[in-house]
């Protein structure tokens, strides 16, 4: 539900995996200091899994691109800065209105390197299930060794290459021009704004928008930024067999009974616990992700890596090979970014991912119409309006005062999961997958606004176990005052 699989790997729903080799990656202010193998792979304690991850292979897309000519200094309506699902999406719409855009990305042709997992009635909603290549009828929770639930709602994975081919050849038959290289700096100007780039070109533009994800390149906050961290260590894999059933994708499994033999292991997950996610392509071929779902600071890729290996030999999965590994590092709720401001933001960046579950791919290509029907609408206003105006009527449209209580009720519930240890958010799962579908399906896609979350938080109670209601009044307290006086402070 909740990573890469479910947002935007900057990954994107994340920090690549090239992004993370050779590095300390901090979170919530702690560091962590990773040992890579030579192929730049975390390595677990022990593990023979982790040495079949193969050298990161890159693949691009292979049409032809038009590029950005500076020689003609020409000043573009739009210029998008990120080439990622947010960043195209809002190009390719903005472009169709007959407005000039540059989209400017650093490897504009390379296919997104992560797997995204969406909820097929998100994607058949945007007329993009030409894009799943994989969908189950449904989904399968494990919140312990005896409980099982089963989720009537299909699930499907994104073909990446088919999503981008199609953004990308709508962008180019829009005339869309690409430059490859990073922006380092922005200077705004009244009118236009000058993007400056790592190879020294200027693009000049009267719009920019931040699609660069969770690296906030352009977009300013001005608050302490503390989120919570949803990590999670990924492999696509050819395995001898898998106990799992190939018309379901196992959506959460919080089942420990694999850490019996590790009590070192198990006490650390019953404090901060992991679950698997995992989606069966045949009885040989499977995707298995181990997550933690929020913490702060984050779990260690390591400590991630550990429990997968066991999780897999408890299952009796016995991995033949590995097609790809992914790690997921996700900033979940903090603060949002200045409101308004010149720059222009959407996804990771804009501060979209989920707070409560880290899902944003299908919230972030649902608001790239409203970003970009907004912008087309703006730049064609008659009364001429400044940058600063432009950008302020954009942020408006897409953080507006509904969307803005709806993400600091989303931020509650982060708050009230970071205090859960492995009993309480087993209870708390049971609760939330035993209401009305029409209540889960819309927090998970993002559909409920405050009235209905209200709602929503009173059934959730109900459906909750005693020991679960005393736990939620007694670690929700604060955080429910905090929401409150929040919301109360928020205005238009």
């Amino acid at each position: 539900m909740l990573h890469p699989l479910h947002g935007f790997s900057e990954k994107h729903h994340y920090i690549s995996s090239s992004k993370l080799q050779n590095q300390e990656f901090g979170l919530g202010g702690k560091k962590y200091h990773q040992k890579w193998c030579r192929n730049g792979t975390v390595k677990a304690r022990g593990s023979a899994i982790l040495e079949l991850v193969p050298e990161t292979k890159k693949e691009s897309l292979e049409f032809e691109l038009p590029m950005y000519d500076p020689s003609k200094a020409l000043v573009v309506d739009l210029a998008v800065v990120g080439g990622g699902p947010a960043g195209l999406a809002v190009a390719q719409q903005v472009s169709d209105a007959g407005l000039s855009v540059c989209s400017i990305d650093p490897f504009p042709k390379l296919i997104w390197p992560n797997n995204y997992g969406v909820w097929v009635d998100e994607f058949e909603a945007m007329d993009l299930l030409d894009c799943l290549d994989t969908t189950w009828s449904g989904a399968v929770v494990f919140t312990d060794d005896k409980s099982k639930k089963y989720l009537d709602r299909p699930y499907g994975r994104v073909n990446r290459k088919q999503l981008k081919s199609k953004m990308m050849q709508k962008c180019v038959s829009n005339g869309v021009k690409f430059h490859q290289a990073k922006v380092i700096k922005v200077i705004h100007e009244e009118s236009k704004s000058l993007l400056i780039c790592s190879d020294g070109i200027t693009i000049q533009a009267t719009v920019v928008l931040d699609a660069t994800g969770f690296s906030r390149c352009l977009v300013q906050y001005d608050k302490p930024y503390n989120p919570g961290y949803q990590v999670a260590y990924g492999i696509l894999a050819d395995v001898e067999e898998h106990p799992f059933d190939l018309d379901k994708m196992l959506f959460m499994d919080w089942r420990d009974s694999h850490l019996d033999g590790k009590p070192e292991l198990k006490e650390k997950n019953s404090k901060i616990p992991t679950f698997l996610y995992a989606m069966p392509f045949s009885s040989t071929k499977i995707f298995l992700e181990e997550t933690s779902l929020v913490a702060r600071p984050g779990l260690s890729m390591e400590d991630i890596q550990e429990r997968m290996v066991a999780r897999l030999k408890h299952l009796g999965i016995k991995v033949k090979s590995i097609e790809e590994d992914e790690r997921c590092v996700i900033p979940m709720g903090g603060p949002l970014p200045v409101l308004p401001q010149r720059v222009i933001g959407i996804g990771g960046t804009a501060g979209m991912v989920h707070p409560s579950t880290g899902y944003m791919v299908a919230r972030t290509l649902a608001a790239a119409p409203i970003v970009a029907k907004s912008i087309v609408q703006y730049l064609g206003s008659e009364r001429g309006l400044s940058g600063d105006e432009l950008s302020a009527a954009v942020w408006k449209h897409l953080w507006p005062i509904e969307r803005r209580r709806q993400r600091e009720f989303f931020c509650f519930g982060m708050d009230i999961l970071l205090k859960l240890d492995l009993q309480g958010t087993r209870r708390f799962f049971d609760a939330f997958f035993d209401l009305e579908p029409h209540y889960w399906h819309g927090f998970l896609s993002s559909r409920l606004f405050l009235p209905e979350l209200l709602f929503f938080g009173l059934s959730l109670f109900s459906h909750a176990s005693n020991a679960s209601r005393i736990e939620i009044m007694a670690k929700g307290t604060l955080p429910l005052v905090g929401m409150m006086n929040n919301l109360i402070k928020d205005r238009e």
